[in-house]
């Protein structure tokens, strides 16, 4: 026959059930204290309110425990305590086209206050036209032949015309964002502010090392769930925030010539953090990155032999992207993905774009599994030497399989020199 519980028993598993309602436990006795706390941890009801409740006791058996079992007090809030001020935010916009003014005019509600580096792309022959009311920096070729010199490895056309603010920049926050888009608008219909999301995603620690499956803990409303390690609470700095898009999604150009209607319309309200050893597409359309951690690892260095100006005709921001996501997750960085949303306009002709693209759809059969397995060294310990470092092996693996890779390693060990020279300037 079952022992009934003891009167104890039941009062404790009561107060078990109500621990949000109690305010203080410090009258509890020690040995009921110590049997609640035990409770309430096998129970997974040992929230961030609940530990301060059995801290504020101050009842050394339970401190001890806590202090035992690696138990650690977060103090990092639900809201970023990060105060990053407009004047340490660049936004950088890579003009493939003139006329710029619809689109500044477009995201004038939400790039007023920043400063801007506009970066003309060198093949683009007609003069700029921007409208009033920004602050702003504008680079065109001889600003970029001024500082790059002589160098034949980097190229700055193109796409790849944004990562000259990324070097020109002395901000620690670089948004990014291309020419073909506008603000997009959450479900309830209220503009999206991108700088304000990716400022949060990169001021916001990551989890790379244990996924939280109620995504991003850090949220307002959102937290850890049972089970996760207290000891990895606290999380890792965020080096890259990679933003997503709504109608014209970032296929590539096969995908898009098959479905050509398809356009993205869920606006999923989430940010997650990408896990470590995972590797991802990041995308050049709409990000943000902390210049100080990860800024020399976000490189111009494979293009494509026919290259064109359609974001499916290239690939450089997935190398990049490569790059950098194996450089955070070797410096201990995490790199999250979701918010904020853009709106990306309509262009281009997917079967054209095919023809240049196909070349690097079928690179990266072999640029993945490269990436996949690189174990760079323990004595890199920056984001420099750690690009450096994958130069070398680029040329090694890949440089005999294609003088494609070949440039590209040589690209980034001359990126990293140029990186080097510019800050000290």
């Amino acid at each position: 026959m079952r022992t009934p519980p003891s009167l104890l028993s039941l009062t404790i598993d009561l107060a078990l059930h109500n621990l949000s309602n109690i305010s203080d436990l410090s009258p509890v006795p020690d040995h009921i204290l110590l049997d609640l706390f035990l409770r309430t941890l096998r129970a997974g009801k040992l929230t961030e309110k609940v530990l301060k409740l059995f801290m504020a006791t101050g009842k050394d058996e339970v401190l001890s425990l806590i202090e035992a079992l690696n138990i650690q007090h977060i103090v990092i809030p639900v809201l970023p305590t990060t105060n990053i001020k407009d004047a340490e935010v660049d936004i950088v916009i890579g003009a493939l086209h003139s006329d710029l003014t619809a689109f500044l005019n477009e995201w004038k509600p939400v790039f007023s206050r920043f400063h801007l580096i506009i970066v003309k792309d060198p093949d683009l022959l007609e003069e700029l036209q921007i409208p009033e009311g920004f602050n702003l920096d504008v680079y065109t070729k001889s600003d970029i032949d001024q500082v790059a010199g002589s160098s034949t490895s980097i190229l700055f056309s193109g796409y790849s015309c944004r990562y000259f603010g990324y070097l020109i920049s002395r901000k620690k926050y670089i948004i990014s964002v291309d020419d073909d888009c506008i603000p997009a608008r959450d479900a309830n219909g209220v503009l999206v502010d991108i700088v304000a999301q990716h400022i949060t995603n990169l001021a916001t620690p990551a989890t790379p090392f244990f996924f939280n499956t109620l995504y991003d803990p850090y949220r307002k409303g959102a937290d850890f769930v049972r089970g996760y390690p207290f000891s990895m609470r606290s999380g890792v700095e965020c080096g890259l925030s990679c933003g997503l898009w709504l109608n014209l999604a970032d296929y590539d150009a096969p995908t898009q010539a098959l479905k050509p209607e398809q356009k993205n319309s869920r606006y999923v309200d989430a940010v997650l953090t990408v896990p470590a050893g995972a590797l991802m597409p990041v995308s050049g359309i709409n990000m943000a990155f902390n210049r100080e951690l990860v800024g020399p690892a976000l490189l111009p260095a494979l293009r494509l032999a026919g290259e064109g100006k359609l974001r499916w005709e290239t690939v450089e921001d997935i190398w990049s992207g490569m790059c950098v996501k194996v450089i955070c997750d070797h410096l201990g960085l995490g790199v999250k993905s979701g918010l904020p949303y853009v709106w990306r306009k309509e262009r281009g002709n997917a079967i054209e774009s095919l023809k240049k693209e196909w070349e690097g759809v079928k690179l990266m059969e072999e640029v993945v599994p490269f990436f996949q397995s690189i174990q760079l060294q323990r004595s890199a310990t920056t984001a420099e030497d750690c690009v450096v470092e994958m130069a070398k092996t680029v040329k090694e693996q890949l440089g005999q399989t294609d003088p494609m890779f070949a440039r590209a390693a040589e690209a980034m060990v001359e990126w990293v020199k140029l990186w080097k020279a510019v800050q000290s300037s």
